[in-house]
Parts: C-alpha cells; structure tokens; sequence
C-alpha cells in the first residue's frame, strides 16, 4: 500500500482518468468525474461512470462505497480518509442505502494507495471525532488477541492505542490544533495497518450486529462494545489485554464518554431485540475469530451489560 501525507501527493498517484465518491461537502480535487450519493447502494451506475480508478473522499461510508465500485468496476482505489475509522486498509465493504442502514456487503476492491491530510480533519463534529477514535482502538485492542495475529500487527496496535490514547482528549478539548489532529490521525494510521495486517473479533461482531439493523454509528457502538469485549476476552487472552490497557493508558468507556452515549438504552436499542442482536453477533466472522468464540447467551449478557 501507498501512504502518502498531503495532498500534494494526489496527482502523481492517479493512473488516469478518476471518478471522485465524496458527499458534496468536499471540493472537488479537480477530478472532473463525481459520486455525491454518500452512501449509496447504486453501487452498478456509480461503477459505469468510473474510468481508470476511484477516489473517494470522507469517513467511513464514502470509502466503503469507493471500495465497493473498486470491487464491481475491478479498478485501483485511492482512499483520502477525514476521520479515523481506518476503512482504508481493507479490501472488505459495508453497502448502506442513503438512510444508511446496511443492505449488502463484500470485498475484493483494489486499494492502491492512502492520502493522509490533517487539515481534512478540523471541522470534524465531536462525536465522530470521538467516535471513529473508538472504531480505531477497537482495531487496535482485536489486532493483539484475534486468532492470526502477529507481531507486526501487534506492533501497530499498540502505537495506535498510544496515540490515541494521548491525543484524543487535546483533540477534543482543542479540535482546530493543527498538530494533536495529525497525531490523532497518525494513530489511526497505526490502527488501520493493525486491522489490515490481522482481523476483526469480537467487539465489532457486536457493533455490526446493532448498527447493521438501526443504522447507527459504528465507532460509537465499538465504543460501547469494546469494554464488555474486554472483559469477556481477559478470561482467554490476559496478556493480549493487558499490553493493550498499558499502551492505552486510559479507560475506554471514558474516552468513550468524551464523544457521547455508553449505553445502548441512550440510542433507544430495544431491550426486547437484545436476543435476536445476540445471536447475529454470535454468527459474524468477528466473534469467530475471536480468542474464544463467544456463545449467543455470553453475547446477549455481555449486551445487557452496557444496556
């Protein structure tokens, strides 16, 4: 993968003619081609209208939307990520009609390369400040105990927990500081190799599960499931848990805290449909490959647990 840091770096990445996917808040990077529908399930019109390669432009949606035409239109992607999520570094995407809520997923896009720009990041709203921030330590704190880590990942995660660890709450108490934005996105960085060079376990079956079914943000359902995860993993996994709570330095449901709700109840998830979340969870390739798979009763308790 290419990283390059600046958007100066931009031009020299494109193989020819581009098609930009960004919501129209962003300019237009004098790519003459563009996807606004962000997210989209048009994924066959938006893939007609690519030439050479994709570039997309934003969080976490407008890159799953990037990889998706990637994938169908078999093109090289360059992502220009504006919040932490770390979608950057997988081949794998979620589809989510413009309401949101997940349709269809896959994989197989092409990335090629990553544009990091800080500045892209200032005017990033609190709360998906705070919240990618979490989806990224999610990444961070699986990388060390998912079944088929390694060392190189490893050591990703625990960059990126120290990292975000100690410029997430500068960024939040100063959000136009230059320099904590690009220290938060450089631990997010770290974060995105840790996911790309491992997988995903247990904590995001848990958010995928709830998010998939009421289009609610991912990063701050990590950020409540990834305490109950960790809890749940100390049992097969001390050692993987504590050097990530070292790295960190701090607690997770107040980072969490910083950004918005920790309980499910604050985002008005029925109670009633904590079994049927359960055992979706419980069928997801991330609770699979974690340390220990979790049961559909040891999910739905870990689920009433921060209800």
């Amino acid at each position: 993968m290419i990283v390059r840091w600046g958007l100066d770096g931009l031009d020299e990445l494109l193989p020819g003619e581009a098609l930009l996917v960004a919501s129209g808040r962003w300019p237009d990077l004098g790519i003459e081609k563009r996807w606004s529908e962000v997210p989209s399930e048009r994924i066959d019109e938006a893939a007609a209208l690519a030439g050479d390669c994709v570039v997309a432009l934003g969080g976490g949606s407008a890159i799953d939307l990037g990889k998706a035409i990637s994938a169908r239109a078999e093109i090289p992607l360059i992502s220009i990520p504006t919040t932490y999520s770390g979608a950057e570094w997988t081949t794998y995407y979620g589809v989510r009609e413009p309401g949101r809520r997940a349709v269809g997923s896959g994989a197989g896009a092409r990335p090629h390369a990553i544009v990091y720009e800080p500045e892209l990041t200032l005017e990033l709203p609190r709360q998906t400040t705070v919240g990618t921030a979490m989806n990224a330590l999610a990444h961070c704190a699986e990388a060390l105990y998912v079944q088929g880590h390694n060392e190189t990942a490893d050591q990703h995660a625990l960059m990126g927990a120290r990292l975000i660890g100690e410029w997430l709450p500068r960024v939040v108490e100063t959000p136009q500081d230059l320099d904590a934005r690009t220290s938060m996105l450089r631990g997010a960085c770290h974060a995105g190799q840790a996911l790309g060079g491992s997988m995903l376990a247990l904590a995001h079956a848990m958010a995928q599960a709830v998010g998939g079914r009421y289009g609610l943000p991912h990063g701050t359902l990590n950020g409540i499931c990834l305490p109950p995860a960790l809890r749940f993993n100390e049992q097969f996994a001390p050692d993987a848990v504590a050097r990530f709570r070292e790295a960190l330095g701090r607690d997770v449901t107040e980072l969490a805290a910083l950004g918005g709700p920790t309980r499910l109840r604050d985002l008005d998830v029925p109670e009633s449909d904590l079994p049927e979340l359960a055992a979706a969870a419980a069928g997801r390739p991330g609770n699979q490959a974690n340390p220990r798979p979790a049961t559909v009763g040891e999910i739905d308790a870990l689920l009433r647990s921060v209800y």
